[in-house]
C-alpha cells in the first residue's frame, strides 16, 4: 500500500529495490524505470559513476510534486567499473576476475525533491569472492542469476556462499544501500520507524 505521507517515486525497475524498501516500511507511490544512458565517462572513477548515475537517474523521472528516488550500483575490481552481465561471456570474465581477490561495490541513492534539489548519499562496501574453481564458474554460470547484474553476480542469491568476507553494507552489495537510503528519506520528512 503506498505511503499516506509525501508521494514517493521509485525511479527503478528492479523488483530488488521495491523489496530493500519494503523492509524500511515503504512502498513507493509509482514505479517509473530511469531511461538513461550508463556509459561510464573516460576515466571516469567507480564512486563517481556510481553518483553520477543515481543522480541522472533521480533528474529523469518528471515527479510532479512527488519525490523521487533512484539508485545505483557499481562492481569495481580497483578502478575498473565491471559491467552488468547481459551475457554469458562478460560474466565468466567478471567471475574469473574476482576470483581470489577483493573488489568494492559502490551503491549511490539520490533522491529528488520536488523542488528540484537533489540529496545523494554513497554506501561502499568491500567483499572477497573465495578462489573459484572451473567447476564453481560453470554451476554459478547455470543458475543464471548473474544475468543483468553488475559484476556477473547476485550476492543475495548462490553467490553468497562464494563471499567468505564483506565489509559495509549487504543491502547495497543488493542494490539499495538501507541505512543511507533511510536517512535521505527521514529527512525528506517521510515517517519511517
Amino acid at each position: 500500500m503506498p505511503s499516506s505521507g509525501p508521494r514517493l517515486l521509485l525511479a527503478s525497475a528492479s523488483p530488488r529495490r521495491r523489496e530493500l524498501l519494503a523492509r524500511i516500511g515503504m512502498t513507493p507511490d509509482e514505479v517509473v524505470a530511469a531511461d538513461i544512458d550508463e556509459t561510464p565517462a573516460k576515466a571516469e572513477l567507480p564512486r563517481d559513476y556510481a553518483r553520477r548515475m543515481a543522480r541522472e537517474k533521480a533528474l529523469a523521472i518528471s515527479p510532479g510534486e512527488a519525490f523521487v528516488l533512484a539508485g545505483d550500483t557499481v562492481v569495481a575490481a580497483g578502478r575498473r567499473v565491471l559491467p552488468k552481465a547481459e551475457g554469458e561471456a562478460t560474466a565468466r570474465a567478471c567471475l574469473a576476475l574476482l576470483s581470489g581477490r577483493r573488489h568494492r561495490v559502490f551503491c549511490a541513492v539520490a533522491l529528488r525533491h520536488p523542488d528540484g534539489t537533489v540529496r545523494e548519499r554513497l554506501s561502499e562496501t568491500q567483499l572477497r569472492f573465495k578462489r573459484l574453481s572451473a567447476e564453481e564458474i560453470d554451476a554459478y554460470i547455470a543458475g543464471g542469476e548473474w544475468h543483468g547484474k553488475a559484476g556477473g553476480y547476485a550476492i543475495q542469491g548462490m553467490a553468497e556462499a562464494l563471499i567468505p568476507w564483506i565489509q559495509g553494507s549487504h543491502s547495497g552489495v543488493v542494490g539499495l544501500p538501507l541505512h543511507e537510503t533511510r536517512a535521505l528519506l527521514k529527512a525528506a520528512g517521510f515517517a519511517l520507524a
